[in-house]
């Protein structure tokens, strides 16, 4: 065999430096937009000093969302911001408690009255459309301040200050804030502590456990970890599921019907407290062998409204949860789509609207059928498959209105 020339050599060394200089040329570019970014909301925060923000999560904020709106918190304080980190909706997941109670969050559920108290909102990860005070702040007169958001642009609110990116986590955002200087941490500052847990919660579980981490997750990661308590997060981790979610989960395997890799399941009406078992019951039928992607969605009760939520988990990389429930799903007669998601995951909200609130059992659970055989039917079509199920699921779920 012919030994390389000291041309190969050298033509391979000249590939290696010029990927070099290319990686290093982006790298720049995106400390560039990076400072340039972090410039601009320095520079709103300044103009806006002295007044009052609202920072609006999702109805059912997640790790991402509450660790965000307190980095932001935190950070229009310098600037002699007051802000309230404002829902509408409950928290249920148990991580989700357990971050917001041991590391001392002060959220407030905001019902909509008395909006006018604020000058401005901020939304952080999320834009608009998966808050119920999105248009009851836009009644209010109240306008949108700052949107920082890591999923696909959805241009449902317009605000002087935008971040929106192809992410992994809002969390990485702020943590790249932090880095550029627009809150400086101290681990002997308590608060700060806190707020480093909560923001590389924030990143664990919006990429897996940094499994699905980019490089800017990483980086944010390295930094944080000099601030975290680790105790601190080994307690919110260590959580025990309650009762009512391994009912749901068991729900969902009863219920699950699989095709072509895909394992779908309706799991009937939910009390609006244990909307959160649906990610926990997605994220459960993924583990099961030949399952690549799982959908689980049941009704939600919430006062006299109603509405089919979902979510959906995969682990096919090629497969895009943003496009996949957008196609399947539709969108509104003015345009707003019905489901949305990021990288490995997604979710939706079908608004039952006239149909809601019947006092009859039958009549629910044929109504119950009635959506869950709608929603099916377009799952299905989007995946290509149609005919008989060949996996025998339950005849219909069962109603979980109760308080017990």
């Amino acid at each position: 065999m012919t030994a390389p020339t000291r041309e190969v050599y050298g033509e391979q060394n000249k590939v290696t430096t010029d990927r070099k200089a290319l990686a290093e040329v982006g790298a720049s570019k995106r400390v560039a937009a990076l400072a340039s970014k972090s410039s601009e909301l320095e520079a709103l925060l300044t103009a806006h000093s002295g007044e009052r923000h609202a920072i609006v999560m999702q109805d059912y904020p997640d790790p991402d969302a509450i660790s965000s709106a307190l980095a932001h918190k935190m950070i229009a304080a310098r600037f002699n911001i007051r802000c309230d980190i404002v829902y509408d909706g409950r928290i249920s997941h148990q991580e989700n408690l357990a971050l917001v109670q041991l590391a001392e969050i002060e959220l407030v559920r905001h019902n909509g009255d008395d909006l006018k108290e604020y000058v401005g909102t901020v939304f952080v990860d999320s834009q608009g459309t998966t808050s119920a005070l999105t248009d009851k702040f836009a009644a209010a007169g109240v306008p949108a301040l700052v949107v920082v958001d890591h999923h696909e642009r959805q241009n449902r609110v317009s605000a002087e200050f935008e971040d929106i990116r192809k992410i992994g986590a809002t969390a990485t955002i702020y943590t790249e804030y932090i880095q550029e200087g627009l809150l400086e941490l101290n681990k002997s500052d308590i608060h700060h502590v806190r707020l480093a847990t909560a923001l590389m919660h924030g990143l664990r579980s919006e990429t897996s456990s940094l499994i699905r981490a980019r490089e800017e997750e990483m980086e944010a990661a390295t930094f944080l970890t000099r601030f975290v308590d680790h105790s601190l997060l080994e307690d919110i981790l260590s959580v025990k599921r309650s009762k009512h979610v391994l009912d749901v989960i068991n729900q969902a395997l009863a219920n699950r019907e699989i095709r072509d890799n895909y394992s779908i399941s309706g799991i009937g009406y939910l009390r609006s407290e244990d909307r959160d078992a649906i990610p926990q019951a997605a994220d459960f039928l993924l583990t099961e062998e030949n399952v690549h992607t799982a959908i689980v969605y049941g009704i939600i009760i919430k006062g006299d409204r109603e509405m089919v939520v979902g979510s959906m988990r995969t682990s096919k990389v090629t497969l895009n949860p943003d496009e996949f429930l957008k196609e399947a799903l539709g969108a509104t007669e003015t345009g707003r789509y019905y489901g949305g998601g990021r990288r490995g995951a997604g979710g939706f909200e079908i608004p039952i609207g006239f149909l809601a609130g019947t006092g009859d059992e039958e009549l629910v659970r044929m109504k119950w059928r009635l959506y869950d055989e709608l929603v099916k039917k377009k799952l299905f079509a989007k995946i290509g498959v149609h005919g008989t199920p060949p996996v025998v699921r339950t005849e219909s779920a069962p109603l979980r209105t109760e308080e017990g």
